[in-house]
């Protein structure tokens, strides 16, 4: 297939037909709004099926049906459109029903703006809905990765019968690299004894909800959805390191930002400061063991965001007090650039404060 120059939406939208997604409900809210026109035309193609709801409500709800039969299924929104399709992501996660959802985030709160920002953390990594759950979710930071991450989205959505989210921003749904896809799809059709596509008369009739009125059973069910979460922390946490075998001090960022911060921490090191960068790629569950790498001979973190601040807190936890963490961001769409960031690396290797609201 070679190398094609590609939107990162397309991009997300080609690498889900090639991992086998063959249904795709959602409704068009920028900034990702190519991905919905990508999937309208590429999906038949592929013999799958598209259909733009007429909400984002609707959607995810189309997604709960379409998932209940074990096929591949897909949805898209950004940031508005995401937070309305959280009754439903909790029905999924108390059904287990396997789907994929991406939030190409935006500025907010509230409607905000069309810009690129990582507010939406604390929504996709804290459960976002009602009841006790959670959700993996994978953060890429280039375009090529955004195909190698689809994959194994799905894969995880099959393999714990959970939705998992891709969550990018405004930037990387609107930005164009090269990217090469694999020259077939690798996809493994498993039969799931759990799908609602009828039993034909041999074994009872198979029932996917999320309710249960029985207060013990539904402990129950909790119970065994926590077990499954805690096997999901134990073997799906993902990272990268950068310059962290002799690193003093350890920027922390994800996504985007983590792109930008790789120059800052360049620079601080041909000026003389040992820095390091840690780049989560699954959000939840959020990667420890970086942390437990450096925490005990570190002299200080500082977490970018393009937020005021939200994985900032799973930093500290995981750091559990050893060393300084500091926080620097940018809010409502503004990026956040090399300058600042290694400015404040600059400022935290010197043990001053960083200006924590990034005016």
């Amino acid at each position: 297939m070679g190398k094609l120059l590609m939107k990162g939406n397309e991009v997300i939208a080609e690498a889900a037909v090639h991992a086998g997604c063959k249904y795709f409900f959602g409704y068009p809210i920028t900034p990702q709004s190519e991905l919905v026109a990508y999937m309208a035309r590429r999906l038949p193609e592929a013999g799958g099926l598209f259909l733009q709801a007429e909400s984002e409500i609707a959607a995810i709800n189309m997604v709960y049906g379409a998932a209940g039969t074990g096929v591949r299924v897909m949805t898209s929104s950004s940031s508005p459109g995401f937070s309305l399709k959280q009754e439903g992501i909790s029905y999924l996660a108390g059904a287990e029903l396997p789907a994929l959802i991406v939030n190409i985030a935006r500025g907010g709160p509230g409607l905000g703006n069309i810009q690129p920002a990582q507010s939406d953390y604390f929504q996709v990594t804290k459960g976002g809905g009602h009841g006790d759950y959670n959700i993996p979710v994978l953060a890429p930071a280039t375009l090529q990765e955004i195909i190698d991450l689809i994959r194994e989205a799905f894969e995880i959505a099959d393999r714990y019968r959970t939705p998992v989210i891709l969550l990018g921003d405004g930037m990387l749904g609107q930005m164009m690299e090269a990217v090469e896809f694999p020259e077939k799809p690798a996809v493994k059709e498993t039969h799931k004894e759990w799908t609602t596509t009828g039993t034909r008369g041999d074994g009872a009739p198979r029932v996917i909800t999320s309710l249960d009125l029985n207060a013990e059973s539904l402990e129950q069910r909790n119970e065994h959805l926590q077990r499954k979460f805690a096997s999901i922390r134990q073997n799906e946490a993902r990272f990268e390191t950068l310059y962290c075998e002799d690193a003093d001090y350890f920027v922390v960022a994800y996504g985007t930002v983590a792109r930008i911060a790789v120059n800052a921490v360049k620079k601080a090191r041909k000026d003389g400061v040992k820095a390091g960068l840690i780049r989560p790629i699954t959000l939840w569950p959020f990667p420890l063991q970086p942390f437990i790498d450096t925490r005990d001979r570190a002299k200080g973190y500082l977490a970018v965001e393009m937020s005021a601040g939200q994985m900032v807190d799973d930093v500290r936890l995981s750091v559990n007090g050893r060393a300084a963490v500091s926080f620097f961001g940018r809010t409502g769409g503004v990026v956040p650039t090399q300058e600042e960031i290694y400015e404040q690396l600059i400022i935290t290797a010197g043990g001053g404060d960083v200006n924590e609201n990034g005016i």
